[in-house]
C-alpha cells in the first residue's frame, strides 16, 4: 500500500471507530494464547502448559477487570471508553466474545488435549471407571489424608448460605433426610491444600482396560464426590455439582486515610482473602435449574455472570502436570548463557563465588547491554548486586523492588550488604498486584537488618527497575546503575524476555540520584537529563519523539520511522499522535504482546502502522523504542508500556542507549523480532489477529524460511557462548 505523506482531509482522530476496546482487545491476547495450545508442532505438555495460562489469565481478568467494569456500573458511571462503550456495553461484550472461547478451550481439553495425554501414558481418569483395587486405595487415601480436612457445610434456615471464597472450587450437594424425606442442600469445599489431580500409586497406574501407565490418577473433587456418605452418614445422597467462583479482588485502599500503608494493605489483604463480590459463577451444562437459580441467588449473580463449562472447572490447575519427570513431553531446557564480553574477562562457576572477575571494571569499560532468558540473570544482575554487597569499596546500594520470588536471592544480597556496613535503601512496591503479601515479607525481612525502606509515593506505584550502587574509587565516587526492563526475580527472568542497561555514565548516575531522591524524600524533580521519567516527564518526552519523527518528514524527503515494542498500548493521547504520524508518511512497526487499542491499516489514518504480537515459549515482555530522528537514531529500554496508567500513575523510567554498539544490538532484536513468521500474529483493521504462517499458502511457505525469534535469539546467545 503506497506511504502517502499528504493529509488532504481533516479526520476527527479521536473518533471511536478508530479505537479498539482494551478488554476486548485483551481478550484477543488470551484467544492467542490459547491457540498457542492447538499448536500441533509443540511437545503435549507445552500444549497443556498455554491451556493452564489461559485459564489463569482469565480468573485475574475476571477479578481485576470486570470486577472494575462491574463497579462502574454500580457507581453509575457515565463516561465512555475510547472506543465509545458504557461499563454495561462492555460487559455484555466481553460476555459475547469470551463463552465461545471458554468453550473452545475447554472442548479442546477433552476432544483433543485429554486423548493426547492418554496416548503419552498420562492418564485422568473418571473415578466411576476405576477397578476395585483403585477404587480401595483412594477410599483409604479419602478417609486418611481428605476427610479430616473436609468441613461440610449445611444450608437451612439455621444454617444460613456460607462465604464461597475466592476462586474456590466446591460441590453443592443435595442429600435427603430418609425418615422426613426431605431435601436438603449443603455445600463442600475441595481442599486447596491437597493435589487437585491425586496420583495413583504406582502398581495401580493402569487405565480401565489394564494398560500400565507413567502417570495416572483422578480429580480430587470425584475422590470427594464418591464419599460423601462419610461426610453425610444417615443421608441419601441425591445429587451433587461442581461449581467455582470468582471475586473481585482489586484492593481499595485509600492513603490519604493511611498513617501507615504497610499496615493499611495488611488489613486489605485480610479482605482480599474474604473476597468482594462475586463476578463470575462457572457451573457445569448438566447443573440442574433448582440448583443453578440457587446459586445465582445466594452468591448475586446474574445470567451474564454465569459461565457454563463442560468437563472439569479451574483448568488453571492442569499445570500441574508440567513438573512430570517426562523432557520428551517439554521443551528442551534453556540454560542462559554468559554475555560474550563477561566471559572474556573471568570465571563465573557461580554468582556467590569469588573470581578475579571485576564486574565493575567491565562497565567502566564500556555500557553492557544484557538480554535474558538468552543472557544469565544470576551472573548479570544477581552478580553486580552480591558483588556490591560485598566489596569493601561499595558504600550504597539503592533500587526499587515491584515483584521478586519467593526466595529472593536478591533480597538476601541485599541484607547481607546491611549486614556488611553498607548503605542499602530500597523502594518495595507495596501495591504490586496478588505480590503485595510477599513484598511486606520482604519488606519487614530488610527493615528488621537496618535496610531503609520506603513504599513509595501516594497515589502512585512504582514500577521502574533500577539499581544504583555507590562505589569509592581513590579520591572519586563512582556511581553504577542498572536500568531494566523486568523485575528483580531469578525465576521470572527465565521466563520472561526482558532488556537490561548497565551503566557508570555520569549523566545517567545523575539522573537515578535524582529518582531516588524523588521516591524517598520530598524533591519534586522536574527536568532529566537522560531519563523518560513518569509521571514526570515521560508522556511530554514521548510524544515529542513521535512528532519530531512527523517534522522530519514532512520537511524532508527521508520518511520517518518508529518501531515499539511493549506489552500494550492502550493511550488514547499516544494512538492519536501516532495516527498523525502514519497520516505524515511516518513508518511505524509496533510489537504490542497484548492490549493494543491502535486499529492499524485503515486507509487515511493508520496505513502506515502494522502492529504485530509475538506469543512463544518465553513471555516477551521487554520495552524498546526506537526513533528514526533522520539517521541520528535513537533507541531507548525501560519499565514502560504506552498505558495511561504507566505515564500517569506509576513511577516508570526508561533510558537512552547511547552505546553505538549497543544500539545496534537493540536494533538487530526489533529487526529479527519484525520477521519473525512463525511465533508473530498480525492485527487485523477489524481487531483480529492473524498468524502470518498461516497467512501463507504451501507454495509461498516454502518459499521463505521459517523465523522463530525467540529460537534465532537462543542459537545467537550458544554461540556466542561457543556451545553451537
Amino acid at each position: 500500500m503506497p506511504r502517502s505523506k499528504k493529509t488532504p482531509l481533516e479526520i476527527n482522530l479521536s473518533d471511536p471507530q478508530y479505537y479498539f476496546n482494551r478488554e476486548l482487545s485483551w481478550l484477543e491476547f488470551n484467544h492467542r494464547v490459547l491457540q498457542e495450545a492447538c499448536n500441533e508442532n509443540s511437545p503435549l505438555l507445552e500444549r497443556l502448559k498455554f491451556l493452564a495460562i489461559f485459564s489463569s489469565n482469565l480468573d485475574e481478568f475476571f477479578m481485576v477487570r470486570v470486577a472494575a467494569l462491574k463497579q462502574q456500573v454500580e457507581a453509575k458511571v457515565s463516561k465512555l471508553s475510547p472506543d465509545g462503550l458504557t461499563a454495561v456495553e462492555q460487559l455484555e461484550s466481553v460476555s459475547q466474545r469470551l463463552r465461545p472461547l471458554v468453550a473452545k478451550q475447554h472442548q479442546y481439553f477433552e476432544k483433543v488435549i485429554r486423548p493426547l495425554l492418554t496416548r503419552a501414558s498420562i492418564h485422568i481418569l473418571d473415578y466411576i471407571d476405576l477397578n476395585q483395587e483403585q477404587r480401595a486405595y483412594l477410599q483409604t487415601y479419602f478417609e486418611q489424608q481428605i476427610f479430616p480436612v473436609l468441613t461440610p457445610l449445611a444450608v437451612d434456615p439455621g444454617h444460613p448460605f456460607p462465604h464461597i471464597s475466592n476462586l474456590s472450587l466446591n460441590l453443592a450437594v443435595v442429600v435427603k433426610n430418609p425418615e422426613t424425606d426431605e431435601e436438603l442442600f449443603a455445600r463442600v469445599k475441595v481442599p486447596r491444600v491437597l493435589p487437585r489431580f491425586l496420583p495413583l500409586p504406582e502398581q495401580l497406574s493402569f487405565t480401565p482396560n489394564g494398560v500400565p501407565a507413567k502417570w495416572a490418577g483422578v480429580p480430587l473433587e470425584q475422590a470427594i464426590a464418591h464419599n460423601l456418605e462419610s461426610l453425610f452418614p444417615g443421608m441419601n445422597i441425591q445429587e451433587y455439582y461442581p461449581f467455582r467462583i470468582t471475586r473481585d479482588s482489586a484492593l481499595e485502599l485509600e492513603e490519604d486515610d493511611a498513617d501507615d500503608l504497610l499496615e493499611a494493605i495488611e488489613q486489605e489483604l485480610r479482605k482480599r482473602r474474604v473476597g468482594g463480590s462475586t463476578v463470575r459463577l462457572e457451573i457445569q451444562p448438566q447443573t440442574p435449574e433448582s440448583v443453578r437459580r440457587r446459586l445465582m441467588r445466594e452468591l448475586e449473580v446474574g445470567e451474564n455472570d454465569v459461565y457454563e463449562n463442560q468437563g472439569l472447572l479451574g483448568l488453571g490447575s492442569l499445570m500441574s502436570f508440567l513438573s512430570l519427570p517426562m523432557p520428551e513431553l517439554k521443551d528442551t531446557p534453556w540454560k542462559s548463557v554468559i554475555p560474550p564480553r563477561l566471559q572474556k574477562l573471568g570465571s563465573f562457576n557461580s554468582p556467590n563465588t569469588e573470581s578475579d572477575f571485576d564486574f565493575f571494571a567491565a562497565i567502566r569499560e564500556q555500557d553492557l547491554l544484557v538480554h535474558h532468558p538468552y543472557h544469565s540473570f544470576s551472573s548479570t544482575v544477581l552478580r553486580f548486586i552480591n558483588d556490591a554487597s560485598r566489596d569493601p569499596d561499595v558504600l550504597a546500594i539503592k533500587m526499587t523492588l515491584y515483584r521478586t520470588s519467593g526466595d529472593s536471592p536478591i533480597v538476601n544480597a541485599l541484607i547481607a550488604a546491611a549486614e556488611n556496613g553498607k548503605q542499602v535503601a530500597v523502594l518495595v512496591e507495596l501495591k504490586a498486584r496478588f505480590d503485595e503479601e510477599n513484598n511486606i515479607y520482604w519488606a519487614r525481612r530488610l527493615e528488621s537488618v537496618g535496610v531503609h525502606v520506603v513504599y513509595g509515593l501516594n497515589g502512585l506505584k512504582t514500577h521502574s527497575k533500577v539499581v544504583m550502587v555507590v562505589r569509592q574509587e581513590g579520591d572519586r565516587i563512582r556511581r553504577y546503575v542498572h536500568i531494566g526492563t523486568g523485575n528483580y526475580n531469578p525465576k521470572t527472568a527465565r521466563l520472561y524476555t526482558d532488556m537490561g542497561l548497565f551503566s557508570c555514565r555520569e549523566d545517567l548516575a545523575a539522573d537515578l540520584t535524582d529518582l531516588f531522591n524523588y521516591l524517598t524524600g520530598y524533591s519534586r524533580q522536574r527536568s532529566y537529563r537522560q531519563l523518560l521519567v513518569a509521571p514526570v516527564n515521560m508522556r511530554d518526552r514521548t510524544l515529542a519523539l513521535i512528532r519530531r519523527e512527523i517534522t522530519q518528514t514532512q520537511s524532508s524527503n527521508i520518511p520517518g520511522r518508529i518501531v515499539a515494542k511493549m506489552n500494550s498500548l492502550v493511550d488514547p493521547q499516544i494512538i492519536l499522535t501516532l495516527y498523525e504520524a502514519s497520516r505524515a508518511g511516518v513508518q511505524i512497526d509496533l510489537i504490542v504482546r497484548g492490549m493494543c487499542s491502535l486499529r492499524p491499516q485503515v486507509p487515511g489514518i493508520s496505513e502506515n502502522i502494522r502492529v504485530i504480537s509475538i506469543v512463544g515459549r518465553f513471555l516477551e515482555h521487554s520495552r524498546i523504542y526506537y526513533f528514526h530522528n533522520l539517521g541520528e537514531e535513537e533507541i531507548y529500554i525501560g519499565s514502560a508500556d504506552w498505558m495511561s496508567r504507566n505515564l500517569d500513575r506509576r513511577v516508570e523510567a526508561i533510558t537512552p542507549v547511547r552505546d553505538p554498539d549497543l544500539a545496534k544490538e537493540l536494533e538487530e532484536i526489533l529487526g529479527i523480532t519484525l520477521a519473525d513468521n512463525c511465533q508473530a500474529w498480525e492485527l487485523q483493521s477489524d481487531g483480529s489477529y492473524q498468524k502470518r504462517g498461516d497467512a501463507l499458502s504451501k507454495e509461498d511457505a516454502s518459499a521463505y524460511p521459517q523465523t522463530n525469534s525467540q529460537k534465532i535469539f537462543m542459537q545467537m546467545a550458544l554461540q556466542s557462548a561457543g556451545l553451537a
